[in-house]
């Protein structure tokens, strides 16, 4: 079942096509195929050493005695990479490095740094293609699907849209008249971007870098701890394109450490992208203020929040926090129960759950709830939870074991608590890797924390409700604190009309009789308000214009050489 809806996405990809660019169509690794043979060649040699990685200032590597592992969530006895954490002196010359790259880097024209990182995406989704799957199933617990279209397809994607709309930016001015010329110009911003980034998207690492430094920035870049490997790649890959040295700095380093090496240089001016939860970058906004005197600007925040993110400190500009992302299913959608539970295993499971979109409460009415409830036990029981390297495994194990004891907690309170019900699932083993199976979990409180706070991981909340509510479970999705994707299956048009207008500050992202994740750049832009963000719209036009900073100029042909009253 689950084939026919990848061949679907599959070939949503492959027909859509742009005036500038088009998206990365999904490539199919059938055992046999001149790329599964290459990925399985790549996986096997890279799942055979550890590698070590370096921090990068200015084109150098340097190294540290604080020695970190990546760890492969799948195998935990077994280290993907070593890697060391940048000390406060080093975190101090890669800022310097980047405000130094940045005032020439701003002056070169937007087509050629444009052209750079247009290299990259043909090497991300040519020559190192298998490379970058492998690292990201390897190292962050991703199927051969879910890697390519994150890896290769999504990156490939931001790097190529992103740099026509950057290159389009000129063609927006103002209006001139007669002997005035009124003209925007589109500059790099004065010292540099901070990107910390998560690791649940090899796309995102390298947008959250890429994307400043392709509109004229300097950039200090501390990828996540879980995801270091796939990062590294991504600026080997961004060198070998001909980015200049400084321009982007590669920087492990204690969160805390990078955190306030950030917020409290002085005279030097800075701007922040990062994803995080909603705890850090409330910390983050404190930290600005308490050190504002000391700027020499304001900073510009963006950024966005993931839950798993717990005990460290980022700071980024361009802000998406995460989201407890519903599907609100109406009983008009009886016809359609089959694609309600694929829609919403897929959202849910697909990945374990660390989607950001992912769905993780679902809302059914009672006089569909049996024969819902039927088919996800029906279904469930063919998803396979195992090892990456395992061709038809459908989800692997989470990313790490904080994650894995958070949300083994949350399951294992549930199967004691009196207002839920384990419908599916309910098991976890972390003896090899943190394995978690999904789990679908009934509840009948509809305020109950498994339907408010987010888990990240494979578990889905369900809240049956009677058919006449159907207003009371609107308004109680209003009462959310985030607001990233939601989806509604409905097909009385009067309802769906009037419900899209009352759930429209629920989500960033809506989906109408679709689930509520898989969006595509350049087709679904992506990012949520509220707690769950800026929303900023990754992959869109209007995405670019954050890491600009606009110069207005008029210019007069004819000066006035009169005053008024003459």
């Amino acid at each position: 079942m689950f084939n026919i809806l990848r061949n679907n996405c599959v070939l949503q990809r492959i027909h859509i096509k742009r005036g500038f660019a088009k998206n990365e169509p999904i490539l199919d690794y059938k055992k046999g195929t001149t790329q599964y043979n290459e990925l399985k060649s790549v996986l096997n040699d890279m799942n055979s050493k550890v590698h070590k990685i370096p921090i990068i200032i200015a084109g150098k590597e340097y190294h540290t005695d604080d020695i970190m592992y990546q760890k492969i969530p799948s195998n935990h006895n077994q280290n993907l990479a070593q890697y060391c954490y940048a000390d406060k002196i080093l975190i101090k010359l890669a800022i310097n490095t980047a405000v130094k790259a940045q005032k020439e880097w701003s002056l070169l024209n937007q087509t050629e740094r444009s052209k750079i990182f247009e290299k990259a995406a043909d090497l991300v989704s040519g020559k190192y293609r298998a490379q970058l799957l492998s690292s990201t199933m390897l190292g962050q617990g991703k199927t051969i699907f879910q890697a390519e279209i994150d890896a290769a397809c999504e990156l490939a994607d931001f790097y190529r849209f992103h740099s026509e709309w950057a290159k389009n930016l000129s063609k927006t001015q103002p209006i001139s008249l007669p002997n005035v010329e009124n003209k925007m110009f589109y500059r790099g911003m004065e010292g540099f971007w901070a990107a910390i980034c998560p690791f649940n998207f090899t796309a995102i690492s390298g947008n959250l870098s890429g994307t400043p430094a392709m509109l004229g920035n300097g950039v200090v870049w501390k990828p996540s701890d879980t995801s270091v490997h796939s990062s590294y790649l991504i600026i080997k890959i961004l060198m070998e394109a001909g980015l200049p040295d400084g321009v982007i700095n590669f920087v492990p380093a204690d969160g805390k450490t990078f955190g306030k090496c950030i917020t409290k240089m002085k005279g030097i001016r800075w701007s922040l992208y990062f994803f995080c939860i909603i705890r850090t970058f409330t910390t983050l906004w404190k930290d600005v203020a308490d050190n504002i005197d000391k700027y020499t600007n304001y900073p510009r925040l963006i950024g966005g929040t993931l839950f798993f993110i717990i005990d460290q400190y980022y700071i980024k500009t361009n802000h998406e926090c995460g989201g407890k992302n519903y599907h609100l299913i109406h009983e008009s959608a009886k016809k359609d129960i089959d694609a309600i539970v694929y829609d919403s295993c897929r959202s849910a499971f697909e990945y374990s759950g660390q989607k950001c979109s992912a769905c993780s409460r679902i809302y059914i009415p009672s006089n569909l709830w049996n024969p819902i409830k039927d088919k996800f036990i029906e279904s469930m029981k063919k998803i396979k939870l195992g090892d990456v390297l395992d061709d038809d495994t459908f989800l692997s194990s989470v990313i790490d074991e904080k994650s894995f004891d958070r949300i083994n907690k949350a399951i294992t309170s549930a199967k004691s608590d009196p207002e839920c019900t384990i419908i599916c699932g309910g098991d976890t083993d972390k003896s090899k890797g943190y394995y978690i199976q999904p789990t679908l979990i009934q509840t009948k409180n509809p305020n109950h924390n498994l339907l408010k706070e987010e888990l990240f991981g494979p578990v889905l909340a369900v809240y049956v409700y009677e058919p006449n509510d159907w207003d009371t479970i609107i308004a109680l999705i209003n009462k959310s604190k985030h607001a990233l994707t939601g989806s509604i299956y409905c097909y009385d048009k009067n309802i769906l009309n009037v419900s899209r207008k009352l759930l429209v500050n629920t989500t960033g992202n809506f989906y109408i009789n679709n689930k509520s994740t898989g969006s595509v750049v350049g087709q679904q832009p992506f990012g949520g308000a509220r707690k769950s963000g800026t929303n900023d719209k990754a992959g869109s036009p209007y995405y670019v214009t954050k890491f600009t900073n606009i110069l207005s100029v008029k210019r007069t042909f004819k000066p006035t050489k009169q005053l008024l009253n003459d």
